[in-house]
């Protein structure tokens, strides 16, 4: 029997507008666009990925439900929904602070590495993170 091999290829969010979320992901967070299709329904499949090695992406979902337009910007409650981990704290840190990025606190040194939370274009919290092994 084969080795069970598994991994996460795409996150979902909410968001209300595709292309205004493509453009915060590929402009202020330099995150490439990987997909964009139209089908017949109004539904578009959208995904974007980090630049570099990651295998995981972001999928993005235009808000549909009452349900889901409630809870766009908030789909992890108060706590952080994603980690962006880089191998350049300060570059990226800098370059997302000139492009617009909302950083809800300053960034601090932790036992892991060097952290600051930003906001995406909805809300979502989201830790910008370069582990101490890699610095």
């Amino acid at each position: 029997m084969s080795e069970r091999i598994q991994s996460i290829n795409a996150v979902g969010i909410l968001v209300t507008d595709y292309d205004e979320a493509i453009a915060f992901f590929t402009e202020k967070l330099n995150f490439d666009l990987l997909a964009n299709e139209a089908h017949d329904n109004g539904i578009r499949w959208v995904l974007l990925h980090p630049p570099g090695l990651s295998n995981t992406g972001i999928m993005v979902n235009l808000a549909q439900s009452k349900l889901d337009e409630m809870v766009v910007g908030k789909q992890a409650g108060d706590q952080v929904l994603f980690v962006l981990q880089t191998n350049d704290f300060w570059r990226d840190y800098k370059s997302m602070q000139s492009k617009g990025v909302n950083f809800i606190e300053t960034p601090r040194d932790e036992d892991y590495g060097t952290v600051a939370i930003f906001e995406d274009l909805y809300g979502n919290k989201w830790d910008l993170l370069q582990v101490k092994d890699e610095e």
